[in-house]
């Protein structure tokens, strides 16, 4: 049986699990039952295991039988605090918790991905690793830190990473990869503004802190505007105000929360000073207290451009020559910016839009849906980017992986 035929093999199984998974969509930290399932298929599929990684992870590990490079590959496993409104037969069973980011399909594909890899051994030259991390969703802090700082790669090192994520914005079959910037570093924020209260007719006994509010948003507008070079990317987005009482009480507090994102180290950085210096001016000028909380996020996801190349060429060869279009690099925060930054490796989008493309709402939406034909396309890829990866590494690098 050929890899075409052992992927078709397992389409039905996986189709199967991702429902199972979204009907019981469970949210950072909280992957128990998740946890549960995946190491119960893999124990059906006679894929060893490890657990006690960033306490719901786990770790499927197929040894080639020919000695050979180490190549991992990583789902994200956990859901979001959102009430589905989709009404389909599968939808979740949890109020208030949903795979609205394409995490059950990640998990699913990657299962079929280690089946299939785990009938090929004979043929495999190296290492695969299956990575289901958790928590991809509790920014900033994140389940693949803490997969790594519990040991998921102490016995078996990468010498490369990929990740792949459902993308509504790609039709099915196409799949998006840059040879740099994949996607951005997400920071949030949190600014407390404490003036003093009063009567509406007599603000001028109260410091209004909705005043205040008004003009640090007009001046943190500003670093995007006046402070960062055109041609970089950053954003600066209040996402959450939360102040005063009533139409005639001067508010004496104000609560803003929001997020930056940006691609480049430097920009980030000066987007962070500049960021603390208007709210001390701002403090000063009004004579008020501020309080404010900065929370370094995820840092930008940055491909290699090796391996980002090789997703193009494990695309072309099973998918067509005109499978990966020209994307454009998204702010969007992802925690496998983690893994790059300790291993080689590269990060690509998986296109699963809707057939009607008028019902394809975006990622994070309660009525967020895939195409799941896109399903046995991200299995075969992943399997073939494995195998392809291990037979570049063996012939870049002859007899470096000579034992284990």
């Amino acid at each position: 049986m050929n890899l075409k035929q052992l992927v078709k093999s397992v389409e039905d199984e996986v189709i199967e699990l991702r429902r199972y998974f979204h009907q019981h969509p469970e949210v950072s930290g909280e992957e128990f039952e998740t946890s549960k399932k995946i190491q119960e298929k893999l124990h059906q599929a006679g894929i060893p295991f490890k657990t006690g990684f960033a306490a719901t992870g786990v770790l499927g590990i197929i040894q080639g039988e020919k000695p050979g490079g180490t190549v991992a590959l990583r789902a994200d496993i956990d859901a979001l605090p959102i009430q589905e409104e989709n009404d389909h037969s599968y939808q979740s069973k949890h109020a208030n918790k949903m795979h609205a980011c394409g995490h059950d399909a990640h998990t699913a594909m990657l299962y079929g991905v280690g089946k299939v890899l785990n009938q090929l051994k004979s043929e495999l030259a190296g290492t695969v690793l299956l990575v289901f991390q958790p928590a991809e969703e509790n920014a900033p802090i994140g389940g693949s830190q803490q997969m790594m700082d519990d040991g998921v790669f102490r016995e078996f090192k990468p010498d490369v990473i990929y990740g792949q994520h459902v993308w509504p914005d790609l039709p099915s079959g196409a799949v998006g990869v840059l040879p740099k910037e994949m996607m951005g570093a997400s920071d949030r924020f949190k600014i407390t503004i404490k003036g003093s209260g009063g009567h509406a007719s007599m603000p001028h006994q109260a410091n209004d802190a909705i005043i205040i509010a008004g003009n640090m948003i007009t001046q943190l507008q500003t670093i995007v505007s006046r402070n960062t070079d055109p041609l970089d990317s950053a954003v600066v987005t209040i996402g959450r105000i939360d102040g005063g009482y009533r139409y005639n009480v001067v508010a004496d507090k104000v609560i803003l929360e929001g997020t930056v994102r940006t691609f480049k180290k430097e920009v980030k950085n000066m987007v962070k000073e500049r960021f603390s210096s208007i709210v001390e001016g701002v403090e000063k000028s009004f004579t008020a207290k501020i309080e404010f909380d900065y929370l370094d996020g995820y840092p930008a996801t940055v491909n290699t451009p090796k391996w980002a190349e090789q997703v193009k060429e494990s695309a072309h060869k099973i998918l067509g020559e005109d499978s990966t279009p020209i994307v454009s690099p998204s702010l969007g925060g992802e925690d496998f910016s983690r893994f790059l930054q300790q291993y080689p490796g590269a990060f690509y989008w998986l296109g699963a839009s809707v057939s009607d493309t008028s019902q394809q709402y975006p990622l994070h939406d309660s009525r967020f849906k895939l195409n799941e034909e896109a399903l046995i396309k991200g299995v075969e890829l992943m399997v073939q980017l494995a195998v392809d990866t291990l037979k570049k590494i063996e012939k870049e690098e002859p007899g470096l992986h000579e034992s284990y």
